[in-house]
């Protein structure tokens, strides 16, 4: 049973190599005993997953307590005896609201004013005072998809970095994209009619920060979207979902 959870736990999580992980923890010297709920639930959680726990805080239901790790959250008891995976709704209301959702969506905030903008290139359309960060790799079909999205959004900067994550490939690209003379033009050309750019992509590039950013954002797909409220919009969406957001960004 303990296997079975603790594998659940990982597809969960989306931990690797977990066993070895789980045996690096066991083997550890015992440390104090942990005095107040939250350090007992993420000492257990940590013996449980071989992972970190980032933080532990009382839910505002039914007495659990909320374990964020990896980027997502499981909630357990006081004991940690037992582990809830998945979302949990208010119902109350009258739209049923998904809590876990909201909580992640704060705690997985990003501050936009601490983006390196400088490791991204621009695209401007009208005015441009509306501003999206977006993490794409030129190989994503969702990423071609949000592109022609993006033709019917008014007054918005998009910062462009480029997260080629797919295939060695899409890095080549990438560096071609980044080396050519006029970037933006270059890149919609790629994404929307599939000309290949003409630089050779021997220059200086950004990307391998641009990947460090991205683990350190937890950001594991394409395309993803921040706005400058730090909320963040991952895989391809309609336009008005991005415009929704984008007024949502404009009240901060």
């Amino acid at each position: 049973m303990l296997k079975t959870l603790t594998l659940a736990l990982a597809l969960a999580l989306g931990a690797a190599a977990l066993p070895a992980a789980a045996q690096t923890a066991a083997a550890k010297p015992a440390a104090a005993p942990a005095t107040t709920p939250e350090a007992r639930i993420a000492e257990a959680v940590e013996k449980l997953v071989g992972r970190k726990v980032d933080s532990v805080t009382k839910a505002p239901f039914l007495g659990l307590y909320e374990v964020y790790i990896g980027g997502d959250i499981l909630y357990t008891d006081e004991k940690a005896n037992y582990i809830v995976i998945g979302d949990v709704y208010d119902a109350k209301g009258p739209q049923p609201r998904n809590l876990k959702e909201e909580r992640l969506a704060k705690l997985n905030a990003v501050k936009f004013s601490e983006l390196p903008l400088d490791q991204a290139f621009k695209m401007v359309r009208g005015n441009g005072k509306r501003q999206i960060a977006y993490f794409s790799d030129p190989n994503c079909p969702y990423c071609k998809r949000i592109e022609k999205e993006f033709a019917s959004l008014n007054d918005v900067t998009l910062h462009v970095f480029l997260y080629p994550i797919l295939s060695p490939e899409s890095a080549a690209r990438s560096k071609a994209v980044w080396c050519s003379p006029d970037r933006a033009k270059a890149w919609t050309e790629l994404m929307l009619n599939g000309v290949e750019p003409k630089a050779n992509g021997t220059c200086e590039t950004p990307i391998e920060k641009n990947l460090a950013l991205g683990q350190r954002l937890r950001i594991t797909g394409t395309p993803t979207l921040i706005f400058e409220n730090g909320s963040r919009l991952p895989g391809a969406a309609p336009a008005e979902k991005i415009n929704q957001m984008l007024a949502e960004a404009s009240k901060k």
